[in-house]
């Protein structure tokens, strides 16, 4: 992402994305989540959760965001992921090095940092 955007804030509740960003032309919607560092990968969800006194209900994103901001407080980094790029309900992305050496199929998160 390049520096320059201006912010969008949603009008009213209920909206699937947290902020909107305008990049002189095409507007980004963007969902705001946490990530959790656990064994050098930082997780996220790309999905909603939300229960009643019935059931527990799940919800993607999909035609909905472009991109999923994951802010981690245990490395105090942002990253920026597109929403394709988050599959199966969880994304990961890893800050160290795997313990068997692999690098084919790695979505390293250095690739997604936004700059400090």
């Amino acid at each position: 992402m390049r520096r320059g955007y201006t912010v969008l804030l949603p009008f009213g509740v209920n909206q699937r994305y947290d902020l909107v960003l305008d990049d002189g032309g095409r507007f980004v919607r963007v969902q705001c989540k946490t990530g959790r560092l656990r064994h050098g990968v930082v997780l996220f969800s790309g999905i909603s959760v939300r229960c009643n006194t019935r059931e527990i209900l799940t919800r993607g994103y999909e035609g909905e965001v472009e991109l999923f901001l994951i802010s981690c407080p245990d490395n105090d980094r942002i990253y920026a992921v597109p929403i394709e790029e988050v599959t199966g309900g969880c994304g990961s992305l890893r800050v160290a090095p795997t313990r068997n050496g692999q690098r084919r199929r790695v979505r390293w998160a250095r690739d997604y940092e936004l700059p400090g």
